[in-house]
């Protein structure tokens, strides 16, 4: 999987705009809209899975902490209480190191996925950019 710090870096080299090349530019949009867009979508999918693995992980410690688990658990991993009432079992839930594991997970792909539609409005406002730099020299030259 890709990480944040590769998809910053990548957009790094990619947001740079050849001045001398706004030709290659311009048709290099549609490639570049295609590649974040791919990350995008990658992204978003494996978030999707992640809340289903939150659900399943919250169902399966609620069962253990209100000590409706299956008995091999408590063998494994005893829990000397049963937690009846739902601000206690909040907080416990809360607590989990297996649930918040996996709901800090989901917050990373959330900073990922608000970078990459950042980085693909760039991309759809480059063909302006583009444009406003060559009327820009055709203004500086004296053909404007």
């Amino acid at each position: 999987m890709i990480d944040l710090d590769t998809v910053q870096k990548m957009w790094q080299n990619d947001a740079k705009i050849d001045p001398d090349n706004l030709h290659t530019e311009s048709l290099n949009i549609p490639v570049l809209h295609s590649k974040y867009y791919d990350i995008y979508n990658n992204i978003l999918l494996l978030r999707k899975k992640a809340e289903q693995q939150r659900k399943n992980i919250r169902h399966e410690r609620y069962e253990y902490f209100s000590g409706k688990a299956d008995p091999n658990v408590y063998i494994k991993d005893p829990f000397p209480k049963k937690i009846r009432d739902k601000e206690t079992m909040q907080k416990y839930l809360d607590a989990d190191e297996k649930l918040s594991a996996v709901s800090l997970k989901i917050d990373y792909y959330d900073t990922m996925l608000k970078f990459l539609e950042e980085v693909l409005k760039q991309i759809t406002n480059r063909t302006y950019q583009i444009k406003n730099a060559i009327e820009f020299m055709r203004f500086s030259s004296g053909l404007g």
